[in-house]
């Protein structure tokens, strides 16, 4: 029988990310089955309790607290795995020196540090983010919110102060921005340029910036907005922001947007916006293919277009590849979300049907039957609750691949991988280790790989690995999801 064990430490605090992958770790060791380290937030609490790993002891945690978590086989494996979350979370963080000096545990702390400071990154429990973020703006600092699960209403109200105070609000759940050329949260490393970017896709705005930094063109600025923003109830406060600082600012001489489609009365008030600039716009609402542009404007139904009509540049054309599947269902296991409703996009303006678990119009909603052409964003809350984000943690894929390989009626898997700061170090490198020695046959494995030479993980070194092992890289996402459609349809 299974032996659950907590442990609780008062009031201290972790960002999720880090804990996500301590856990990971102790989830790994013999003999456990479930672990977790994890703020006691309520959204938290659920989660753990759904898997199995909360007992009553954790129960008791408030939502400053770290619980620590654990499920295995016996008791001895429990008491072990303790030992080494317990280890893990005690290691020095290599704050010696003059690390050790920065060590504000307020936001007034550390604008009294960095007087000429003008932006707060605030990454904590979405329960205290909204009160973090109007610091902040009270404050005069623009805002990055990488935090998620915050209240609707915190958003709403948040974004109406930073307008009153002629301030910059990104987020909540704000996961990429380039500023002035320094990249915030996932961002990859690209030259600075004339071309600036508004997007309520993190992922987006990584593929794009990424896309036209292949062709030597650079970003001026990337704003994100999160990606609630373009809702009804939000109403694009951020994505108006955004476009007014580009549209002032005398470095952008083209400007992209991009979101998956927005509210009707939403998409109206921003593209009313966009036709009172001088300047040159690309809209990217992802799938939507007819919309009444201003005259400075042009549409553009995916990343790639997007890509293709601010630069003048065409990316994935002159594909050679023919791929022959045995199988004849395509089933896509991405870790960006907005990747997957541009790959959706391409299989429905090609006429085939496919399902998702973030369909766009025209997609069918995924209901957990495969035995259909699937596309999912693993990256999704419903795969990623009390789990680290694939692009963190690329093992979250292994489960769902190795299915789909195994799958007799599969005939490509589609895959993604995002380089760029905050991203796994070797993501090709797992993959190929996970797959082991497959042999010959199963479904063909198409990949895209975003980023550029200047990131850390090096694009064309992770292309190489990805090849090595007999993976097709196609040279966008798009250009991925066209070479699936080519090969069902052979």
């Amino acid at each position: 029988m299974s032996v659950v064990v907590n442990e609780i430490r008062r009031g201290f605090y972790l960002d999720s990310v880090a804990l996500m992958r301590m856990s990971r770790g102790v989830a790994a060791l013999d003999g456990v089955e479930e672990a977790g380290m994890m703020m006691g937030t309520p959204a938290n609490m659920r989660i753990m309790a759904d898997a199995g790993v909360l007992a009553a002891d954790g129960a008791a945690a408030q939502p400053g607290d770290l619980v620590i978590a654990i499920r295995a086989k016996d008791q001895t494996a429990a008491e072990m795995a303790l030992a080494e979350a317990r280890g893990v979370l005690d290691k020095p963080r290599g704050n010696s020196g003059a690390a050790a000096q920065w060590a504000p545990r307020t936001i007034k702390a550390a604008q009294t540090m960095m007087q000429d400071a003008n932006l707060a990154l605030i990454s904590v429990p979405g329960a205290f983010a909204a009160a973090e973020g109007r610091k902040a703006l009270n404050r005069g600092l623009n805002v990055l919110m990488f935090s998620d699960n915050v209240p609707v209403k915190d958003e709403i109200e948040l974004k109406a102060l930073a307008r009153e105070r002629g301030l910059l609000m990104m987020g909540p759940d704000c996961g990429t921005a380039i500023v002035n050329g320094v990249p915030l949260g996932f961002a990859n490393v690209v030259p600075r340029g004339s071309i600036g970017i508004v997007g309520a896709s993190g992922t987006g705005i990584q593929e794009v910036s990424c896309l036209l930094a292949q062709v030597g063109l650079g970003i001026s600025h990337a704003i994100g907005t999160g990606g609630r923003d373009l809702k009804a109830d939000v109403g694009g406060a951020s994505m108006l922001m955004g476009i007014e600082l580009l549209d002032q600012d005398p470095g952008t001489e083209h400007i992209i947007i991009i979101s998956k489609p927005p509210a009707d009365a939403v998409a109206q008030v921003v593209l009313k916006r966009v036709g009172q600039s001088k300047k040159p716009f690309t809209v990217c609402f992802i799938g939507v293919t007819d919309a009444a542009m201003p005259a400075n404007a042009k549409l553009a139904p995916t990343l790639e277009r997007a890509a293709e009509l601010a630069s003048g540049h065409a990316f994935g054309g002159g594909q050679t590849a023919h791929i022959s599947a045995k199988g004849k269902l395509v089933r896509g296991l991405f870790a960006g979300g907005t990747m997957c409703a541009e790959a959706q996009v391409v299989f429905r303006d090609a006429g085939i049907a496919c399902v998702s678990n973030v369909a766009i119009p025209g997609v069918g909603k995924f209901d957990g039957n495969w035995r259909q052409h699937a596309l999912i964003d693993l990256g999704d809350d419903d795969y990623t609750a009390g789990r680290p984000h694939p692009m963190i943690e690329p093992a979250v894929r292994d489960e769902p691949l190795l299915a789909a390989l195994k799958a007799t009626d599969v005939g490509v898997v589609l895959i993604d991988f995002v380089l760029g700061y905050g991203a796994h170090a070797d993501p090709a490198g797992h993959l190929v280790s996970a797959l082991g020695k497959r042999g010959s046959g199963g479904p063909v494995l198409i990949a895209s790989v975003t980023g550029t030479e200047a990131d850390p993980q090096r694009r064309s070194a992770q292309m190489r690995t990805l090849e090595a092992a007999g993976i097709v890289v196609a040279p966008s996402n798009a250009a991925a999801a066209r070479l699936a459609v080519q090969a069902v349809k052979a």
